[in-house]
């Protein structure tokens, strides 16, 4: 475990998966404006450097505080990791507040040992619902807004998710998507190009990140995925930077026995929306990915049955396709060409970051 001085701090931000230290940077920026004390935690769920390290100097995010260094593990096993680590931040820092950001297993388990230490939380990008219990993140999502005191929500739709589930809306704030704060504070710096040069890329391409359980932990379904990948790179070069979730099953299916498929190590932030800006198309099964490929008006085809951002859909660029549709819907995506969208998300504007950091201020008497 890597730590500074414990400082005490009346916020600590609970960080574990690069998601959620794009999320974090503009709160924590507006925050400190503000001179809100704060400290970061670690939880190192991710841990290669590609996925985490990189994202904090690219996002200009503080030194944290803590690396808890958890690592991977079951679910049971990662998270027990995560709430034995957490309690004892907690107990040593005694925060007036403790910020979660997403659905990963740092999320909940934070949320978890605050709730049980009465130290009340703060969920940012709470009430999003795929309505699909089979997926951890969902699990996550739920269990961590019951026990939050502030649910700071991306889209409209999350609060009536939120009152559904007896969430009291007092508890509950529209504030807007920080992950575009921090997309539209960075869009200057995404040079296609330079990525381009840099990996060999051709001009033409359609990205893919590839990593949710359903998609890549069982060799069989890794294996039709990769076939119909395939397929797509017999239309147009397939450029996808491989998670390390999912990197055996997919390369053990033969997912770089294409000429077509460049398979590219993890990027980091600014390389990657840079790729991500300037490809044809985009076929993921991320989250997050789905609202920035809003932003930036790149057709995105979102490989699963469902998704908990569906204003991505009715608002953005994005459409969910089966397996055995990726190859037609990547087809008529490349002949339909950048749709662009003139429907931004509600309060999508690059000001979600002060706003929540307006609402927990109010909450911490300022």
């Amino acid at each position: 475990m890597n730590r500074r001085e414990i400082v005490l701090a009346s916020i600590v931000h609970v960080l574990g998966a690069r998601p959620n230290f794009v999320k974090a940077a503009p709160v924590i920026e507006a925050l400190a404006a503000r001179g809100a004390r704060q400290a970061v935690v670690h939880t190192g769920q991710h841990y290669d450097e590609r996925m985490s390290d990189v994202f904090f100097r690219e996002l200009g995010l503080p030194e944290p505080d803590v690396n808890l260094g958890v690592g991977s593990g079951s679910h049971a096993v990662q998270t027990a990791a995560l709430m034995t680590g957490l309690e004892q931040e907690f107990i040593g820092r005694s925060p007036g507040l403790v910020i979660v950001y997403g659905d990963v297993n740092s999320t909940i388990a934070a949320a978890l040992v605050a709730a049980k230490l009465g130290i009340p939380v703060a969920h940012v990008e709470a009430g999003l619902r795929s309505f699909d219990m089979t997926m951890p993140e969902e699990v996550n999502r739920r269990l961590t807004d019951q026990l939050s005191d502030l649910c700071l929500v991306t889209s409209p739709e999350a609060i009536g998710h939120l009152a559904d589930e007896g969430v009291d809306v007092a508890r509950c704030h529209l504030v807007g998507n920080p992950m575009i704060d921090t997309l539209l504070k960075n869009l200057d710096t995404f040079d296609t190009g330079a990525v381009r040069a840099a990996h060999g890329l051709p001009d033409r391409y359609v990205l893919a990140t590839l990593h949710r359980p359903a998609n890549v932990d069982s060799p069989d379904t890794a294996a039709v995925l990769v076939k119909n990948v395939h397929g797509v790179a017999d239309l147009v070069d397939v450029v996808i930077p491989v998670h390390p979730r999912g990197r055996a099953n997919l390369l053990a299916a033969g997912l770089d026995d294409h000429d077509g498929v460049h398979v590219l190590e993890p990027l980091g932030y600014i390389d990657f929306l840079a790729a991500v800006r300037g490809a044809a198309a985009v076929v993921t099964d991320s989250g997050g990915l789905q609202e920035e490929t809003t932003i930036l008006g790149v057709p995105c085809l979102t490989v699963r049955p469902n998704t908990e951002r569906p204003i991505t859909i009715t608002h953005g660029t994005n459409r969910l396709v089966g397996f055995d549709e990726l190859v037609p819907r990547t087809r008529a995506a490349l002949e339909e060409g950048a749709r662009g969208t003139s429907r931004t998300p509600p309060l999508w504007d690059g000001a979600a970051g002060p706003r929540c950091a307006e609402v927990i201020m109010e909450f911490l008497g300022d």
